[in-house]
């Protein structure tokens, strides 16, 4: 009876002191160490306008659809698209019909708004989804092909917007992690502040 109090008290004691470690400690160290190095990322990158209004995430792709706007990459998170709660990819495989029609109509529709040929090369970011659905990134070669359409919107030149979207190309992660990128959202609100500055 001696023995198995002994391995009671032993185990609740490495049980209080494990809860107090991984369930205290640890996730405290692992918040103040996103609070110092990472901050912007372990708030959700959310950017606020002047006066504390929410515009968005940077973190997490958003549906621009007029044409004065760059575009993002399709979603299939959600129903609609774009929504966080619902972050994932279509599951849809590279035999699948459904998937190769969207595709088919996703390369029609991008062509169509941004004039380009029918048969014009894309890249692939433009028609399809990222496998979180959520994306905010697009590549340098898809934005300056919706450059021209932006430009003709906004009734800019052409070359500013080249110059704009040159600004906010991101490189690669640690300079060799995937490639170069540009956040919608925040070329997106860079041309609004232009629009504001005339």
């Amino acid at each position: 009876m001696k023995t198995f109090f002994h391995a009671l008290k032993t185990s609740f004691i490495a049980l209080s002191l494990l809860t107090l470690l991984l369930g205290v400690v640890y996730p405290l160290f692992m918040w103040g160490v996103g609070q110092i190095f990472f901050h912007n990322q372990a708030n959700g990158g959310l950017l606020y306008s002047e006066k504390r209004t929410l515009l968005g995430s940077t973190l997490i792709a958003q549906n621009f659809t007029a044409d004065k706007y760059f575009h993002p990459r399709p979603s299939a998170a959600g129903e609609l698209g774009y929504d966080a709660t619902h972050s994932s990819g279509s599951n849809l495989g590279p035999t699948s019909q459904k998937l190769i029609d969207t595709l088919k109509e996703r390369a029609k529709n991008y062509r169509a708004s941004n004039h380009i040929a029918e048969n014009a090369p894309i890249p692939a970011n433009a028609i399809t989804a990222s496998g979180s659905g959520l994306d905010p990134h697009i590549s340098v070669e898809n934005a300056y092909i919706q450059a021209r359409r932006v430009a003709n919107a906004r009734n800019r030149r052409i070359e500013d917007v080249h110059q704009l979207v040159d600004r906010h190309t991101e490189g690669r992660t640690f300079g060799v992690f995937g490639e170069k990128r540009i956040n919608v959202l925040l070329l997106n609100l860079a041309l609004e502040e232009i629009e504001k500055l005339d």
